[in-house]
């Protein structure tokens, strides 16, 4: 009986901060209707934002306002609960304005809200049959998606019992020492480069409608366009130039955007990540220049131009193209592959592998051989950067980090061969793939409408885990089954 006593008082306490997310999620659901505004014409689809919308904003709020106060602490594995439930809520609850408005089967939606909400950007929508509702509400999602839940609730609600859902998501880096505070400092970053992008992608030629959607998407590392030919549609240098300064801010890390932001400059060039992009962006730019563009395009100048949108787009997992790859060559779409599977910053809006992760396996394989040069009794760590600290990487740490990358390569190798398996060549579902569990949105033609069921389920869960890398979903859903027996048996 004292067991159920507990498990019910958690559980009130996870449903609360469930229904608080929740009820952030129905309102980015109803946002879109703010496009009314400019396209009244459109009004008899707002029905199909508006129900979804109110239901799970006004069920949210109710469950946050009767359940709040219920406990004021969160452990890491109630954490993980809360954010596969909102998750998964928000995922199907985003499903219904695809369904109604676009016309999309359950699959099809399904797919469409889970990339969206991941920020993907993967679509099975003609967009240019799309209504301006839907067109908004994609990159809305994305928006949203690429904040985090988890930030969202503790910059404006929780405070110090949020931290265990940030933690859950990946967002446990603070920027100043208290944990609400930091939350607030990464939502006014992120909305200041928001509206920075929005300004001066229309300045650089887009319509305001279309530096609205493209400014949520690159900021958010989403993807979705408003045109079938993303920004091949423009074919501007100074566009793609302005998109590129907006996909490397939404892939750094939000600690390293505080620095810049604050002037430490001098504690830059030790980050990780920054030594990381110092390296692998020139050189991946130089490999697909020489090897690749310059023999497809005309002129030098469009060559260089697409080496460096690609590169970027690919890395920071954005997803936006200039151009198509079925022309490429295979060295060109390995680097693609490479870069995708690396992603972006870690706490960032990116997907990917994340770039630190990557680095730390460096150092700590340089730090292996050196090891092993040594005396026995030398004792030595390896280090990275984090911000303005240095971090020595314990044991534990090098394996932690060593199993999530074997855990991510695993499900590539398996979620590609399951594409293989319907038909698809190996580069093909390589690349589609990497593109997948990445969230990067960057596609050969292998996701479409027509797709099998079966494929398009397959990339949903790997979006999903991608997303939320892994363990949060695997220790969520165990934790979920574990007090649902307990529960039955006490």
């Amino acid at each position: 009986m004292q067991n159920q006593n507990w498990l019910k008082q958690k559980y009130q306490t996870i449903f609360a901060y469930t229904g608080l997310i929740s009820a952030i999620a129905g309102v980015t659901i109803l946002f879109p209707l703010i496009a009314l505004l400019a396209y009244p014409e459109e009004i008899k689809l707002a029905w199909g934002f508006l129900i979804p919308g109110f239901i799970l904003a006004i069920i949210g709020l109710l469950l946050w306002l009767k359940l709040k106060n219920s406990s004021n602490s969160l452990t890491l594995q109630d954490g993980t609960i809360i954010v596969v439930l909102s998750w998964i809520i928000a995922i199907a609850s985003g499903t219904i304005p695809f369904i109604t408005i676009s016309g999309l089967n359950f699959t099809q939606a399904v797919f469409e809200s889970t990339s969206g909400w991941t920020t993907t950007g993967l679509s099975v929508i003609d967009v240019s049959q799309a209504s301006h509702l839907i067109l908004l509400y994609r990159s809305t999602i994305q928006l949203v998606g690429g904040a985090g839940f988890a930030i969202l609730a503790l910059g404006t609600i929780i405070a110090s019992a949020g931290v265990g859902i940030a933690a859950a998501e990946g967002r446990s880096e603070q920027l100043v020492p208290n944990m609400r505070q930091s939350a607030k400092l990464v939502l006014n970053i992120y909305s200041g480069y928001v509206a920075v992008g929005i300004v001066a992608l229309r300045l650089a030629g887009m319509s305001w409608f279309d530096a609205i959607n493209h400014a949520f998407a690159a900021l958010s590392t989403g993807g979705f366009s408003t045109h079938a030919d993303s920004f091949g549609y423009w074919d501007s240098p100074l566009i793609e130039t302005v998109t590129i300064v907006l996909m490397l801010l939404g892939t750094l890390n939000f600690l390293t955007s505080y620095l810049l932001l604050t002037g430490k400059f001098s504690n830059l060039f030790p980050n990780s990540e920054i030594r990381l992009q110092a390296v692998i962006v020139p050189l991946s730019i130089i490999i697909l220049g020489l090897g690749v563009t310059s023999h497809i395009y005309p002129t030098v100048g469009k060559s260089i131009r697409v080496a460096i949108f690609e590169t970027i787009t690919a890395l920071s997992t954005s997803g936006f193209s200039t151009v198509s790859y079925s022309n490429w060559n295979s060295i060109g779409w390995l680097i693609l592959i490479v870069l995708m599977l690396i992603g972006g910053g870690t706490g960032a809006t990116a997907g990917g592998m994340k770039q630190f992760r990557i680095y730390a396996l460096y150092r700590g394989v340089i730090w292996e051989v050196r090891r092993q040069l040594l005396p026995k009794d030398a004792i030595t760590e390896p280090d990275v950067w984090q911000g303005e600290t240095q971090h020595f990487l314990s044991d534990r740490e090098l394996r932690q980090i060593s199993m999530f990358v074997f855990l991510y390569l695993v499900t590539y190798l398996t979620g590609s061969a399951i594409i293989t398996a319907y038909g698809y060549s190996l580069p093909e579902s390589l690349f589609e793939y990497a593109s997948v569990l990445s969230t990067v949105g960057l596609s050969v033609g292998v996701t479409s409408a027509n797709a099998p069921v079966e494929l398009l389920w397959t990339e949903i869960t790997g979006m999903f885990l991608g997303r939320l890398e892994f363990f949060p979903v695997f220790v969520g859903l165990i934790r979920i089954y574990r007090d649902v027996r307990t529960t039955i048996h006490s």
